[in-house]
C-alpha cells in the first residue's frame, strides 16, 4: 500500500450530502444511476454517476445522506457531467455499499 502525506489527505474534500434525485442511467457502459446530491447552501447541488445498482433502487436513495469527494475535476460520463464522487465499499459479492453517516449531520459537513 502506498502511503500519502497528511498534507495530501488534507486536500481531499470529503463532504456530507443528501441525495435529492436518483434515476436510471441506461447510457452508462456499466449499470449506474444518475444522482443529484445537495451539499447545502455553501456548495449547492452536484451531479454524480454511481455504480450502485446491485444494492439500491432509485426511490430508496431519495433523502439518503452520503459521503462524497467534491474537489475532483468534473468527469464526463456519457451524457452526464459527474461533479462529485459518491463513496462506497465493495462487499464480498463485489456490490457497492454506500458510505453513509450513521446520524444526521448538516449538509456540507467536512470530514475532519
Amino acid at each position: 500500500m502506498e502511503q500519502i502525506s497528511w498534507a495530501d489527505f488534507a486536500k481531499v474534500e470529503l463532504r456530507v450530502g443528501r441525495i435529492i434525485s436518483a434515476e436510471a442511467f441506461p447510457e452508462a457502459h456499466k449499470p449506474a444511476f444518475k444522482l443529484q446530491v445537495d451539499f447545502g447552501p455553501e456548495i449547492g447541488v452536484r451531479r454524480s454517476s454511481a455504480q450502485i445498482t446491485d444494492l439500491y433502487q432509485p426511490m430508496d436513495l431519495l433523502g439518503q445522506l452520503v459521503v462524497a469527494v467534491i474537489n475532483l475535476p468534473a468527469k464526463q460520463i456519457g451524457p452526464v457531467l459527474s461533479e462529485c464522487l459518491v463513496t462506497g465499499f465493495h462487499n464480498a459479492s463485489n456490490q457497492v455499499s454506500l458510505c453513509i453517516p450513521q446520524h444526521e449531520v448538516p449538509l456540507g459537513t467536512k470530514l475532519l
